[in-house]
């Protein structure tokens, strides 16, 4: 049987009973709660369980010797006396000393420190002629003493550093939550319980995003500590490696499996670096992928109701008086969150952590409990609300349906798969395993994984990390419609079961041949956008409004060919659209950027994507002009440009434009034009996507142009070569 030994842990004000029920869950028994501690007697294992998976302690010590303590000369010779070459080494090793005094004659917890590192290091150097060194961020041991009524508990501190610190936070922002208490918050909601049940989670005020990330970990049983790459036995003289080595193993495994059951989880911020905050912080704790963090006003929330199931738990902190300063203007805030509650999320409860409860009033909610809790020197309250109307019926909530994209899309009911359903998800998994290899592989996030490979199936499948975007190609003529419709409704079923997402994540539009400004039009009004990675870049992307994403994949190698050749050099990008292509160019190096579109929407979305990536300065210029005249003006001008991206519309009739422009027809003009901008030894790469377009190399006097088209499909466009063509231009001599 495992040596026995006792075990103390501490925990702030209100959050001992949330430990207690902690310590039961990981099977420890033999405990009993004090005055802001449980001690329990358990195995070296056990205590390794609390550091790795509470979420509300502070620290785990180990008490090696209880002394009496009454002058600092006592207190010198009980602790020199201790074997302390048991726990540490005396050459190049290094321990701290934390010390604590209630109601003792040693008063100064400075001076008792500093006493108990001299005795600790006398010793050494008395038995070995060598001593410790200190270090107070990560020492080998961390000593704590506790003196009260002048008899002093001497412990190994086995936590090392505050257990609050989870080592996922990268940024901070103004008063941040702390992890526990944010933990303890959640719990206290019965979060996890809420989670299992498929509830979603929104902080609409995520500040550096802890309530969330916290939230995610609680919902896919991934350990608080599994990140930390020190605890204060890392470097003991009696660690268990293997027993350590055995729990770090077993989280890992429940982490992997928790991710695939994750919630809804997302958040936002009016603030924009609160918002890079969160997203730092998320992508540290690994779980990008996972939640959502968007730049956006509380009062801008009720536009995503219809994004949101019907029951979900809400869960802030706002600003408090004390904190801010502005406790006159702060019922505002509550009288907002009443109002979003009530009208746009009416089956969801609330958590909100304030530091004066009365406000609470002012949301007209409902009180259903309070807990107190401390927010670091801040006294302060939980109030938890009830639902205006709750949803959940035998503990299961009811889920309100996506909003409907496209007139055409299919009835959610379900339907007997056909044969032809059969081949067609046979070779939906086909692809997608052939493909997933090769996208984690290649740190690729965003994919294609069908495009029309079954003609009854006429569909474009792209994966967003764990959205689905579809979109339906126009059937042909000779299909029957209403086969059509039978065959979509099929496959919507089909696609979130073979992806394992639910149906929620996958967006359908029905793509018919464009013109003019419908290319851009948008489809609905949700303004629903959230983050991607490609090749170490970050790009907002929308599913829901608009018939593109914001990202065209195709173009994700012609994107990295554009980085490789941007180095110093000042690049021009014509029908911009989102500014993907000049981020590229801005994180290849490129010395200045011009950005051309006649659409608001689309430069503010470029812009958008740029400050996302850190590319804010006055060297990048985003021109709002038809593009075509802005060419012709700028023939008569003297700047130029050492490289040009050119990737225009098929066809372009727009208000905004004289006339109607067809690629086919005006390419060569088009052409000419940009490349008169580009300086000696300047490049041009132009590029487009329509199936039967033919280069009229013959006119294109003075230019040397090289077919780079199949240099410039990607992998997971393979299956459809003509997606589209490429040139790199040059001029002649």
């Amino acid at each position: 049987m495992a040596k026995q030994h006792k075990f103390t842990v501490t925990a702030a004000r209100g959050m001992l009973p949330l430990l207690a029920d902690e310590l039961k869950q990981l099977g420890i028994k033999q405990s009993k709660q004090e005055q802001g501690n449980i001690r329990f007697t358990g195995t070296l294992e056990d205590a390794y369980k609390v550091c790795l998976w509470s979420r509300v302690a502070i620290r785990v010590l180990m008490p090696v010797a209880t002394v009496r303590a009454e002058t600092p000369e006592q207190l010198y010779d009980a602790v020199t006396a201790l074997p302390w070459e048991d726990h540490l080494e005396a050459e190049d090793s290094t321990l701290a000393v934390d010390f604590n005094s209630f109601r003792s004659k040693i008063k100064h917890n400075q001076y008792g420190a500093q006493k108990v590192k001299d005795a600790i290091v006398d010793r050494f150097r008395s038995l070995t002629g060598v001593r410790p060194s200190v270090d107070l961020q990560q020492p080998d041991i961390r000593v704590n003493v506790y003196l009260r009524h002048n008899q002093a508990t001497v412990s190994i501190d086995l936590s090392g550093e505050s257990l609050h610190r989870r080592g996922y936070r990268v940024r901070n922002t103004q008063a941040p939550l702390k992890e526990h208490l944010a933990a303890a918050i959640l719990l206290s909601a019965e979060w996890p319980k809420l989670a299992r049940q498929g509830w979603a989670l929104v902080d609409p005020m995520c500040g550096s995003g802890t309530f969330l990330i916290e939230a995610a970990m609680m919902a896919a049983d991934i350990a608080p500590g599994i990140l930390r790459d020190y605890f204060g036995f890392s470097y003991w003289k009696q660690h268990d490696r293997e027993a350590w080595k055995k729990l770090k193993a077993d989280a890992e495994r429940r982490r992997q499996a928790g991710l695939s059951r994750l919630p809804l989880i997302t958040g936002g911020d009016a603030d924009p670096q609160a918002v890079e905050a969160a997203q730092a912080n998320i992508a540290e704790a690994g779980l990008s992928d996972w939640i959502q963090v968007a730049e956006r006003r509380l009062l801008d929330w009720p536009a995503e109701r219809q994004s949101l199931p019907a029951a979900g738990l809400l869960v802030c902190n706002p600003p408090y008086g004390e904190r801010m300063g502005e406790s006159a203007s702060l019922y505002r805030i509550y009288e907002s969150l009443g109002d979003i509650m009530r009208e746009s999320l009416p089956g969801w409860r609330s958590a909100v952590i304030t530091d004066n409860p009365q406000l609470g009033k002012f949301t007209g909610l409902t009180l259903f409990d309070s807990v107190p809790f401390d927010n670091g020197p801040i006294e302060c309250e939980v109030l938890f609300f009830r639902a205006c109307k709750p949803v959940a019926s035998a503990g299961q909530p009811q889920t309100a349906p996506d909003p409907i994209i496209s007139d055409s899309a299919p009835e959610p009911d379900q339907i007997e798969i056909s044969e032809q359903g059969d081949m067609f998800a046979n070779r939906l998994k086909k692809n997608l395993k052939h493909l997933a290899k090769w996208a984690r592989k290649n740190a690729v996030s965003c994919y294609r994984i069908y495009d029309a490979d079954l003609p009854d199936y006429a569909l474009a499948i792209d994966l967003y990390d764990d959205q689905v975007h579809v979109q339906e190609y126009a059937p042909p003529k000779q299909i029957d419609p209403q086969k059509a419709v039978e065959r979509l409704k099929e496959a919507m079923q089909i696609i979130p079961d073979v992806l394992e997402l639910p149906a929620t994540h996958v967006s359908l539009k029905v793509r018919q041949k464009q013109r003019g400004l419908n290319q851009y039009e948008a489809q609905a009004a949700q303004n629903k956008r959230f983050q991607v990675e490609e090749n170490g870049l970050k790009f907002w992307v929308n599913l829901k409004d608009y018939l593109d994403t914001g990202l065209f994949l195709d173009h994700r190698d012609t994107r990295q060919m554009l980085m490789q050749m941007a180095s110093g050099k000042a690049v021009l990008n014509l029908f911009c659209y989102t500014g993907s292509a000049t981020v590229y160019a801005a994180a290849g190096g490129a010395s200045s950027t011009t950005n051309v579109d006649m659409s608001n929407t689309y430069l503010k979305w470029a812009q958008d994507n740029m400050q996302l990536n850190g590319f804010d300065g006055e060297q990048h210029h985003f021109i709002r002009a038809n593009c075509l005249e802005w060419l012709q003006a700028a023939q008569q001008g003297a700047q130029r440009f050492d490289l040009i991206f050119l990737d225009p519309p098929t066809f372009s009739n727009s208000t905004r434009m004289e006339g109607v422009f067809d690629i086919q027809r005006d390419h060569v003009s088009l052409i000419q034009m940009a490349a008169n901008l580009l300086k000696p030894a300047g490049q041009l790469v132009f590029s487009t996507n329509r199936r039967d377009f033919k280069m009229a190399v013959e006119n294109m006097e003075g230019l040397a142009l090289k077919d780079i088209s199949s240099e410039t499909i990607p992998r997971d466009f393979e299956r459809n070569k003509k997606i589209h063509q490429c040139w790199l231009v040059t001029k002649n001599g």
